[in-house]
Parts: C-alpha cells; structure tokens; sequence
C-alpha cells in the first residue's frame, strides 16, 4: 500500500517525475521519456527567467544511495540538504512541508524502488541576490493529517496543495509572488522563446472558472487519459504548454473534484490572461 500511495503521489498528483526525469518537448505537454524515471538533470534556468540554474538531481537509488530517510524528509519539508545546502522553492518544500510526514514517507519508498540510473546532475546555482536571499527560505515544516475525503474543501485544499497548483497559477517574477494566488499570469519561457502564461483558475465567471462545473474541471483532465489520445507533435512556434496534463490525468476523479470544490471557495479574481505568445 505504501509504495502504491508513493508512486501515486510522485507521477500523477506531488509530480516528482515530472522534475526529475526527461520530458519530450517535442511534444504537446512534455511527456515524461520512459526509461528516464528520477534521472535528473532538467534545467531550469535564466532562460526560463529564473534567477540562477537549478538542476534537477538524480533521485533514483543512485543519487540517494548516501541519504538516509531522515534527511530526505527534512530537504523535501523544509528546503535543507543534508550537507546545510538552502533548495530553492522551485522544489515546492514549502508545500511539501504542510503534508502528512505519511505522505512523504510514501514518496520516499517508491523513488527508492526506482531503477537505479547512473548521472551525475551539476548542482544548482543562483544568481546575485538570489544567492543570498535562498539562505531565508527554508523554514520548519507544519506537517498535518490528511483530512478525510468527505471533508470535501479541506481534503481539496490538502491536495492542491500537494499537487503546487499555487505555484503555476500565481504570478511570480525573479522567484518573488507579485500576483494574487491562483489567479494566473506566471509567464514561462519555452526553448523557442515563446512564452506561454498560466491561467486564471480563481472562480471568477469571466476570465476564470467560475462558470466551470465540476464534471468539466474533471473532464479537462481525463481526456488525457484516454487510451486513443496520443500527444501531437508541436512545431516550433505554435502553441505550446509546460502543464504536464498526461500525469495529472492520473490523478483520481475524486481527488480532482475535490481540487475544484476547493478552487470554488476562492475569492474571483478579474485576471483575463493571454495564454501563449509566439516568439518574434
């Protein structure tokens, strides 16, 4: 039961493979690469207007095979490698660190269960000030309980927050919150240089899902289930997402109506958001 919990977790809900292994961008979406489960080595860096290079570690059994679950539960809840090293929040400690220690605890099983892979990542670094400002960000975890599914807004708001919908869907800029929560405009830059921007997904009626029902929310997830769907090919300069849908799409029916019974308890926020831009 642990370890399907765990791989539950890490593929379609916490997405750890999804940061930790290589996607496909050749492809609508990104596809994770079989084969390439917890490899690392993913960028994320001043191109992708972050404020410095992060790197993906390597977190099958060969990159952990010094870590003691001791200290994976402390850098995935509070942000500090077991060297004293700060993790930029790009790895959402700061989510992971108000979870059930259960939870985390399942994780680690199932990525110590992964095949071991033999790469070596360069380890991350941040740009001036962020190089600084990183020391401030780890903090102490408020671990919790998973409340029960018929608490229906609580359990939600545990799983999205496991699941970092904040943290997409809320602008930020140079690693700094400048929008409000949930209400969209984070830009990413894509390899070809154009940008594609999270949406609003607040329950403002015009520009966010509030006309939405559940059963829709639901639905714009499952369809990249389906065993006929195949991500397309996209040509450079068309229409592109960093939203990994094919993993959410795991996720259980349950636990995405309760994301969306949550969201709907959000203040609306008026945010009309322009979802891809083509470079020029």
């Amino acid at each position: 039961m642990q370890l399907e919990r765990g791989e539950y977790l890490a593929n379609h809900v916490m997405l750890w493979m999804d940061c930790h292994s290589t996607r496909d961008w050749s492809l609508f979406s990104g596809p994770m690469v079989e084969g390439t489960q917890g490899k690392g080595g993913e960028i994320f860096d001043q191109n992708l207007g972050f404020p410095g290079k992060y790197i993906a570690p390597n977190i099958t059994p060969y990159g952990l095979k010094d870590w003691t679950d001791g200290e994976l539960l402390r850098a995935i809840t509070t942000g500090v490698t077991r060297d004293g090293r700060a993790l930029f929040s790009i790895m959402p400690h700061h989510n992971f660190g108000l979870l059930d220690e259960t939870d985390i605890q399942a994780v680690i099983a199932y990525i110590r269960s992964l095949n071991s892979i033999e790469n070596v990542p360069e380890v991350s670094s941040s740009d001036f000030p962020m190089n600084f400002i990183i020391n401030t960000i780890p903090k102490k975890a408020n671990l919790t309980k998973i409340p029960s599914k018929t608490d229906l807004i609580n359990y939600g708001k545990y799983m999205i927050t496991a699941s970092g919908c904040s943290d997409c869907h809320t602008k930020q800029v140079q690693g700094k919150v400048v929008g409000q929560p949930y209400a969209g405009g984070f830009d990413f830059k894509l390899l070809d240089g154009s940008v594609v921007t999270s949406s609003n997904i607040t329950p403002d009626k015009t520009t966010g899902i509030g006309s939405w029902t559940s059963d829709q929310f639901v639905n714009r997830f499952k369809v990249f289930q389906d065993s006929s769907y195949v991500n397309p090919k996209v040509p450079s300069g068309e229409f592109q997402t960093i939203m990994p849908w094919t993993m959410y799409a795991g996720m259980d029916t349950v636990d995405i109506q309760a994301i969306f019974a949550y969201l709907q308890t959000l203040e609306p926020v008026s945010n009309k958001i322009e979802k891809f831009t083509a470079a020029k």
